[in-house]
């Protein structure tokens, strides 16, 4: 059981995956009267229990976390696999795009890179089993409910993936600081796999090996690198620049 705190985080799991939650916990008066409407009326129609706690004890249950008055027990998230992302993400009426995460170890950075994935219309993240963050409550929120929508994959070998999206037709693309092209120099419109890599260490050489295209993000500032959430977010948004035709070059 995994426990997810915060207005965005619990809403979307009782609209996505009502089934998942398995109890819910708010402080009486701390929430939005038209938001604990929602989620009132969403626990009703689901047939779950809501407890009202005071503030400490959902600050326990949050393990210190910005809960907002309301948090949720849900069963523990459920990954998909890769092939299956894959034939999802072939079978949607969008270009496939799927991130593929080396190394990120900070939930924060997760969080923010499945909430930037989803917004800009990737089709699901993978992550790394060993070594690296999983969907717990701080991703959950850090992603503003977005897990709840974002299909997520765990692998063993980053490379061998990216092998496997490459014979589905992908091409991929690896954030890097040194990459011989500008991000938006490439043509990024198809089927894509972006890679990115955590703080300081970035895209391991091995895997930077399976990437058709190294791109680098352009910086005039005194500091030479950007947190990894944020560059994710940047490559994000050139791809879905060029995948609807704004002009900007």
């Amino acid at each position: 059981m995994t426990v997810i705190f915060g207005i965005n985080p619990v809403l979307e799991a009782l609209r996505a995956r009502p089934q998942s939650v398995e109890k819910l916990y708010v402080v009486s008066g701390a929430v939005n009267p038209r938001v604990a409407g929602e989620i009132f009326s969403r626990a009703r129609d689901a047939g779950l229990k809501v407890d009202t706690v005071d503030r400490e004890r959902l600050g326990r249950l949050s393990d210190g976390g910005v809960h907002q008055g309301v948090a949720a027990e849900v069963r523990d998230f459920e990954y998909v696999e890769l092939g299956e992302l894959i034939s999802q993400a072939k079978a949607s009426a969008r270009p496939p795009l799927v991130v593929l995460l080396d190394g990120i170890q900070d939930p924060h950075n997760l969080g923010a890179i499945i909430r930037s994935a989803h917004a800009f219309g990737a089709h699901g993240v993978v992550v790394m089993k060993d070594r690296a963050a999983g969907i717990t409550g701080v991703v959950v929120k850090a992603s503003a409910g977005a897990t709840a929508h974002c299909p997520v994959c765990r692998v063993t070998n980053l490379s061998r993936a990216l092998e496997e999206l490459k014979e589905a037709g992908f091409w991929v693309v690896a954030a890097d600081p040194e990459g011989d092209q500008t991000l938006w120099q490439p043509k990024l419109d198809g089927p894509l796999a972006v890679v990115v890599g955590a703080e300081g260490a970035g895209v391991r050489k091995g895997v930077l090996g399976h990437c058709d295209y190294r791109v680098r993000i352009p910086m005039v500032g005194q500091v030479a690198s950007l947190n990894a959430s944020v560059s994710a977010g940047v490559l994000l948004s050139e791809i879905t620049r060029q995948r609807l035709g704004v002009a900007g070059r």
